[in-house]
């Protein structure tokens, strides 16, 4: 595969910047890794740019999945390859997914042959408060290369995962209400922290006592700064009242993960604007917390104005079927551009990038797929993906696979 030049011109396409209306016959300017330019027909193309003919394709930034697993559950390794949970005690905030990401699963490729050029990879969900995320591009070396932004949340989890991963050991918790309890514990821990380190930078510095670092409690105190936002696993409407009721008591950034009855709260997550990351969607009610999963569920909290993301909680749900989780729910009542806007710019905002992906605009990471038509229709595919300028992916149709290029 052909190295893209300092300058890439995307020409002819249906392009689809997101923030802003299609744009029928458009170019995409690609300059030294940046979007450059997003105009109509009739743009000047700088003479030194490389032409590529999209006539025909639609032309859409990189999609972005905002609660996986990718890297960090491996897929086909097995144990070996599980690095999700750190279930050796109930609060694990000092943990961080990044350590634990490779960068060679399967799972990256995956995603970007189902056009997602991003991911915020969490740790699981067997302990209440589980560690820090990590927002990461989805083409590299090492997980260094990857970052877009590391921690990017606080991974916290009620309901079904914690009750069974502790209740089966009879340590605590194992209860909703313990649950609950922990986290409470931990983020006034994290309060008195905070007033023991302004008690002493408020000393002289020859009388300044010492406070012990406790990297814990350091994560706790950035979400209580609400420098990086709290990332709630919850299922079940009264988990969810759970959730508002705690982000209440401590004034944090609060972001509702899977959210499969939030419908039936939608007028108090839509006043208070906190988003859901709604999903997976393509699974079996394997646990009573998703007896009401339905496809539908996006669709109902976006009518009640409530922000959403779409996640396939990879690998519970293959990465690359995002966007046919969103067509999906395009059929059963959610609106088209609303479903464009929960795999790109919503998902991005949620993760802190905004300012780097998420839509095509000029300044931001020339992150972008051409597609073979409309994503939300199925038989569309990916064609061609570009990340940071660099194409590193297409699809072959005579070999019928993608072929990348090489890192």
């Amino acid at each position: 595969m052909a190295e893209v030049s300092a300058a890439t011109a995307i020409v002819g396409g249906l392009v689809v910047p997101i923030e802003g209306e299609p744009i029928d016959g458009g170019t995409v300017l690609l300059r030294d890794g940046k979007i450059a330019a997003v105009e109509g027909p009739g743009f000047e193309v700088p003479a030194d740019a490389e032409l590529l003919d999209a006539t025909g394709k639609w032309v859409l930034p990189g999609f972005i999945d905002a609660h996986a697993h990718v890297g960090a559950a491996e897929e086909s390794q097995g144990w070996a390859g599980q690095d999700t949970n750190e279930r050796s005690e109930p609060n694990t905030a000092h943990v961080r997914v990044v350590d634990a990401i490779n960068p060679a699963d399967q799972g990256f490729r995956d995603a970007i042959g189902g056009g997602i050029l991003a991911v915020n990879v969490n740790p699981g969900s067997s302990n209440p408060i589980g560690g820090q995320t990590a927002a990461i591009k989805c083409w590299g070396r090492t997980v260094d290369e990857m970052v877009l932004r590391a921690p990017a949340g606080l991974k916290s989890a009620l309901g079904e995962n914690p009750k069974r991963a502790y209740g089966q050991r009879n340590e605590t918790p194992s209860t909703r209400l313990g649950i609950a309890a922990v986290i409470r514990g931990a983020f006034v821990a994290a309060q008195n922290y905070q007033a023991k380190q302004a008690a002493a930078a408020a000393k002289d510095a020859s009388e300044r006592p010492v406070v012990d670092r406790d990297l814990k409690l350091e994560a706790l105190s950035m979400v209580l700064r609400r420098e990086i936002p709290w990332r709630q696993h919850c299922h079940r409407a009264d988990d969810i009242a759970t959730a508002l009721r705690m982000a209440r008591e401590f004034g944090y950034e609060l972001v509702i993960d899977h959210g499969t009855e939030a419908y039936l709260l939608a007028d108090q997550i839509a006043a208070a604007s906190i988003p859901v990351i709604i999903g997976p969607l393509f699974t079996s009610r394997s646990k009573v917390e998703l007896r009401n999963r339905s496809i539908a569920n996006p669709g109902r909290l976006a009518a009640a104005g409530v922000t959403i993301a779409i996640t396939t909680d990879h690998p519970v749900v293959p990465i690359n079927f995002l966007i046919h989780q969103a067509t999906l729910a395009v059929k059963e009542g959610l609106d088209p551009v609303t479903a464009l806007r929960a795999v790109t710019i919503t998902p991005a905002r949620i993760i802190g990038a905004a300012d780097r992906i998420g839509s095509l605009t000029v300044g931001k990471d020339a992150d972008l797929v051409i597609w073979s038509g409309d994503p939300l229709d199925v038989m569309s595919r990916a064609e061609r993906a570009f990340i940071d300028g660099r194409e590193i992916y297409r699809y072959d149709y005579d070999r019928r696979e993608g072929v990348f290029a090489e890192l």
